[in-house]
C-alpha cells in the first residue's frame, strides 16, 4: 500500500497531484495556485471572486461570515498541512488557501466598499504578503520545520499565520486611511461614513 507521504524528496504541484485528494484542491485554491506566474496573486484573485460570489448568492449575515471564516481557517489549516507534507515543502508557493482566507477576512471586515476600495485593499494585502517585512516577516519565519523533518501541523498553521498578519496590517492601514480621507474620496471608494469599517459587522 502506497503511503500518502511517500518521500522526503520535494514534489511539484500539478493538476494530477491536486486531483489525487480533495484537501489539495482546497490548498491549491481550486487550481489558482498552479499559475506559473505569481501564484499568490492568482490565489488572492480567486479568493476575491469567491467572496463576491458567496456574498451575492448566499448573502451571509455577519454571524454567517464568522462561521464561514472559522470553518475556512480550520479546514484550510488541515488542507495546507496535508498538502505541504505531501509535497515535502514547508511553505509551497502553490498553496494559496492562506491568501484566500486572509483576503476573505479583509473583505468581510471592510465591506461594503466599492471596486476602487477593493482594489486598494487587494494592493495593500499583496504588498504586505509579498514584501514580508516587519510583523509579516516575523510570522513567516516562526514555524519553519527542523532540518530533515516533513512539515506538520505547526507548519500548516504557519502557512496561514503570516497571511493573517498581512491581513491585519492591511486592515490597520485601511482604517487609518478611512480616518484621514476627505468625503469626496470616501464617496469614490464607495463608503459613506469614515467609521463604516467598524459598523459593517454591527
Amino acid at each position: 500500500m502506497t503511503s500518502e507521504y511517500p518521500t522526503f524528496t520535494p514534489r511539484r504541484a500539478t493538476w494530477r497531484f491536486m486531483g489525487l485528494h480533495p484537501l489539495r484542491l482546497i490548498a491549491l485554491g481550486f487550481g489558482s495556485g498552479l499559475s506559473p506566474v505569481a501564484p499568490g496573486t492568482a490565489g488572492t484573485l480567486a479568493g476575491w471572486a469567491l467572496f463576491l460570489l458567496i456574498a451575492r448568492y448566499a448573502a451571509p449575515s455577519p454571524l454567517g461570515w464568522a462561521a464561514i471564516l472559522a470553518a475556512g481557517f480550520l479546514v484550510g489549516w488541515w488542507a495546507c498541512t496535508h498538502t505541504a507534507r505531501a509535497m515535502a515543502v514547508s511553505d509551497p508557493s502553490a498553496v494559496v488557501w492562506d491568501e484566500i482566507i486572509a483576503f476573505w477576512i479583509i473583505l468581510a471586515v471592510a465591506m461594503p466598499v466599492g471596486l476602487v476600495g477593493q482594489l486598494i485593499l487587494f494592493g495593500l494585502f499583496r504588498l504586505f504578503d509579498a514584501v514580508k517585512r516587519g510583523p509579516v516577516g516575523w510570522a513567516d519565519a516562526l514555524f519553519k520545520p527542523k532540518r530533515g523533518a516533513l512539515p506538520g501541523w505547526p507548519q500548516g498553521f504557519g502557512i496561514i499565520f503570516d497571511d493573517l498578519v498581512a491581513a491585519a496590517c492591511t486592515l490597520v492601514v485601511w482604517g487609518l486611511l478611512l480616518l484621514v480621507l476627505p468625503p469626496p474620496v470616501m464617496h469614490a471608494l464607495g463608503i459613506d461614513h469614515p467609521f463604516r469599517i467598524f459598523q459593517a459587522g454591527c
